[in-house]
């Protein structure tokens, strides 16, 4: 099947299909009124698969038959290289990817094997100069999409890249480089971000964008940002959800759960929130059942 099928994948961490409760699941609360706004209901444990027009939410199996709490190591490598990362090395493991699982990382991901057929493929994410000093320094306790990147000689983009417009900040506005890192940039708005990722998919066929914050918050952490960070985070979501272009497919999909369960600050075993939006949206909701489909799922869309 050829087609002219663009990609975004928004690969948010730690977001699960909870329970209906507001007292426990964010999205029952106000923080988080994207899926509210654009679906026929908020999902939750006994309704799993919620429809709007053209969009489609649906849980995907992030526990893989293994025993334990899914973990970010082998949850991320099981989505971006399709293999069953956690039976592979008998458990759950992370936020880093195990050992053993590196050369599968090196080989099977999604970046290489996109490029060996031919397709263009960035990340859309700005790391800055501490990440490289990092790098640089010898350490590699680095991300399964950092990897995968190195791995496949894609672009990890920088500051510049960033104050070009050419990439996105992990927060999506900016903030963080500003307030935290001291950075001399723009605070941008959600509406500047998106259509800068917009843009960025439009000269690509795969580009991913990778937002951790909701795992973070998941755990308690940040809580002096999590407020103004959750918003941006809204925002976000809400404009991309309603401008994909028609030959684009947005893919929002996690590796566990975690935020959708505010009465713990561990990982779920929740099935892991997936969205799909645009063109192909009705082949992945229908294509992916666990994390292992995902990258299929995404391979044959774009062949």
């Amino acid at each position: 099947m050829r087609t002219k099928n663009k990609i975004i994948m928004l690969f948010v961490d730690g977001v699960g299909i909870g329970e209906n409760d507001s007292s426990k699941n964010i999205f029952f609360q106000n923080n988080l009124t994207f899926l509210k706004g654009n679906f026929e209901s908020i999902p939750h444990l006994s309704n799993q698969f919620v429809a709007g027009k053209s969009k489609y939410i649906f849980p995907v199996d992030a526990c893989l038959g293994v025993e334990g709490l899914p973990q970010s190591g082998t949850g991320q490598t099981s989505i971006f290289t399709g293999i069953n990362a956690p039976k592979f090395i008998g458990k759950h493991f992370g936020p880093y990817p195990y050992s053993t699982l590196l050369p599968e990382i090196e080989e099977k991901n999604i970046f290489k094997s996109l490029i060996k057929k031919k397709k263009k493929v960035a990340f859309a994410n700005a790391y800055p100069k501490i990440f490289f000093d990092y790098i640089n320094s010898g350490k590699k306790r680095l991300s399964v999409t950092s990897k995968s990147c190195i791995y496949s000689d894609v672009k990890l983009k920088n500051a510049t890249d960033l104050r070009r417009g050419k990439a996105l900040s992990a927060e999506i506005d900016n903030f963080r480089w500003v307030e935290k890192l001291n950075y001399n940039l723009p605070v941008i708005k959600p509406l500047t971000a998106a259509k800068r990722l917009l843009r960025l998919s439009q000269e690509n066929d795969f580009t991913l964008f990778e937002y951790f914050y909701t795992d973070h918050f998941g755990h308690g952490r940040y809580p002096e940002i999590k407020e103004h960070t959750l918003k941006v985070f809204d925002s976000f979501m809400n404009i991309m959800l309603n401008n994909i272009p028609q030959n684009t497919t947005l893919y929002f999909c996690s590796d566990h759960g975690n935020i959708e369960d505010l009465s713990v600050k561990s990982h779920t075993r929740n099935p892991s929130l997936s969205i799909s939006v645009g063109k192909g949206a009705k082949f992945l909701k229908e294509s992916i059942k666990d994390l292992t489909h995902i990258k299929p799922a995404i391979m044959e869309l774009l062949m």
